[in-house]
């Protein structure tokens, strides 16, 4: 396993970009791409541009199911393990929603690969909007976030904010969507937050990035999800201390309950597991004119079918071949008045 995080790390190195177009802490606008069954290839969309949105405002969709997980980019087999977690999603969790409820999907730890799986994904294609089908908006030249917004949702707006507080080249990924009745405006924002224990500490630089286009008076509300990477005290009111609320907290999880709320760890190297336990990493946080229903975790147990990858992974030091380390974080929201709130 040591090896394996060490062989990463070189890539990473050896792929870092040289130049970039953008500035740091700034926004970066991108489009985002539809698939048309017309041309048989995803068409590019500029989302401030009215006369190119790919879809009417449907005023019938009220609620939104929010789905984040990191895909650790560090193991092997990428397509093996996305093709499986994409699946899961598919046929235990977004199947099961109703008409009046849209499904935002969220992915951190994305390769190369991840992207072009994504889009040959007959489901993907059918279902969703889809930010990015190559690393160019990236910092890394090597893993990266994406999102993928049901194709019934209008897109008012997609960005990136690029951190300049990062040792590891994070962003912070910003999709505006309009959502209920009268089609506010929701922002959504995807974030894997610093890693490790460093310092000096990036992650309260990085969120406090986050809130502040987050409570921007334009929008109604906001949700952000991630791999917060959270392991050290300041991470247990990085919500509070932004101003906004933890949808795991508001539902009456409690911080150390372990057994409910921690989503790394379990899926762990074993050696990783007995050395640092478990934590709840991965979040979501909101703030403004929404409400949350419903928080989950899921994915726990999503193990590759193959049984020579099954083995090879199991030989790098893991209980089982899982598709990745982390679960998954799900919360379901709905519109509300401000004043309600």
């Amino acid at each position: 396993m040591d090896e394996l995080v060490k062989r990463s790390i070189r890539e990473v190195d050896a792929k870092k970009k040289a130049t970039v177009p953008w500035k740091l802490d700034e926004p970066w606008k991108q489009s985002y791409h539809v698939f048309s069954v017309d041309r048989n290839n995803w068409v590019a969309i500029d989302p401030t541009t009215q006369s190119t949105t790919h879809t009417s405002p449907d005023a019938s969709i009220t609620r939104l199911a929010l789905y984040s997980w990191n895909i650790d980019f560090m193991l092997p087999f990428p397509n093996s393990r996305m093709r499986t977690a994409i699946r899961h999603l598919e046929e235990a969790h977004v199947a099961m929603l109703d008409a009046q409820t849209a499904s935002v999907i969220y992915l951190q730890e994305c390769v190369a690969s991840d992207l072009q799986l994504l889009a040959s994904d007959p489901w993907v294609r059918s279902t969703f909007a889809l930010t990015d089908l190559d690393i160019t908006n990236w910092q890394s030249g090597h893993y990266g976030t994406v999102t993928l917004v049901d194709r019934r949702l209008a897109i008012a707006d997609c960005f990136r904010v690029h951190y300049s507080q990062s040792a590891m080249e994070r962003d912070a990924f910003f999709v505006d969507i309009r959502l209920g009745k009268n089609q506010d405006i929701v922002r959504l924002c995807n974030s894997h937050l610093e890693s490790l224990a460093l310092e000096p500490a990036y992650r309260p630089p990085q969120m406090q990035l986050i809130a502040k286009y987050m409570r921007d008076t334009s929008v109604h509300g906001a949700l952000a999800a991630g791999d917060f990477n959270a392991i050290q005290d300041f991470d247990r009111h990085l919500h509070s201390d932004n101003g906004l609320k933890d949808a795991y907290l508001e539902l009456g999880g409690r911080e150390e309950d372990a057994e409910a709320g921690h989503t790394w760890g379990q899926q762990a190297a074993t050696v990783l597991r007995e050395r640092f336990g478990t934590t709840r990493m991965d979040k979501v946080y909101f703030c403004g004119g929404v409400r949350c229903l419903g928080f989950e975790r899921f994915g726990a147990g999503e193990e590759i079918p193959d049984e020579s990858e099954r083995r090879q992974i199991v030989e790098l030091g893991f209980d089982r071949p899982w598709v990745t380390d982390h679960l998954g974080v799900k919360a379901v929201f709905e519109v509300a008045p401000r004043a309600n709130l």
